[in-house]
């Protein structure tokens, strides 16, 4: 047992105790500066707003969560499976990749509304609008670890004439697995930015509001400990999704070096 927990103390330890110095510094300079709390909020004041809001916060942090989540589950599988057909065909990635890096430049904030007017408000904008902004680095890693895969296993392959779908699953495939593992954590961070954003325009529908809406709303209010605690949660909201990710795509990493260990 003691290991375990040396080990943790080692990973958790310093960021703990960074995060216990900057709130510290960050409290007494705002009580001793005399900052007005509507400009920059003391972290005491944001712990308490959390506490008062949390019914509000945290059926905000699950709607968003709902939205951030399928955008991401979209732009994993849909990104995936584009970045692995580009790989296939030269001719098809000349053709559609300029439109998929289109994606990733297009200002977001500019084109919710028609977000709005193609889907309706509320969670399917919501779910595009992080889908659309997320969906880029999975196809780029994908393409790239597809076509970083060892020369001398590709031809190994065609040497025992193995066919293109097992060429593609046995070979191509987990040898690109730790590149699409890396757009797909960095993904589960934009889809988060994505869901907020989409919710400024997009995210309020039968009584449900997002964190964006809740950001929008503090405001308006000049609450800045809520808005604070708003965006804390939707920091926190991303770090869960990319630690869920990067535990689910080494398991899988794992699975695919076993299975590959007997073939």
């Amino acid at each position: 047992m003691a290991l375990p927990t040396k080990r943790a103390l080692n990973t958790l330890g310093p960021p703990l105790v960074t995060f216990l110095v900057v709130v510290t510094i960050w409290e007494t300079a705002v009580r001793v500066l005399r900052v007005p709390a509507f400009l920059v909020p003391p972290p005491s004041a944001i712990f308490s707003a959390l506490l008062e809001e949390r019914v509000l916060l945290l059926s905000s942090l699950l709607t968003t969560a709902k939205g951030a989540l399928l955008g991401l589950a979209l732009s994993v599988s849909l990104g995936t499976f584009v970045g692995i057909g580009f790989s296939s065909s030269r001719w098809l990635e000349r053709a559609l990749y300029p439109y998929a890096l289109f994606l990733q430049t297009v200002p977001i904030v500019a084109i919710a509304p028609l977000l709005v007017l193609w889907f309706g408000a509320g969670l399917r904008a919501v779910s595009v609008s992080a889908f659309i902004v997320s969906v880029f680095p999975v196809i780029a890693n994908t393409l790239a670890g597809m076509r970083s895969v060892d020369p001398k296993l590709n031809d190994l392959f065609r040497l025992y004439r193995a066919s293109k779908a097992a060429t593609l699953f046995k070979l191509r495939v987990p040898s690109a697995l730790a590149s699409m593992a890396t757009g797909w954590r960095v993904a589960s961070g934009l889809a988060v930015i994505g869901a907020i954003v989409g919710e400024f325009v997009a995210g309020f529908s039968e009584g449900q509001a997002g964190l964006g809406i809740t950001v929008l709303a503090a405001y308006r209010q000049l609450r800045t400990d809520l808005l604070f605690g708003a965006v804390l949660l939707a920091s926190l909201l991303g770090l869960l999704l990319f630690a869920l990710v990067s535990v689910a795509s080494g398991l899988l990493l794992r699975r695919f070096r076993v299975a590959g260990s007997e073939w």
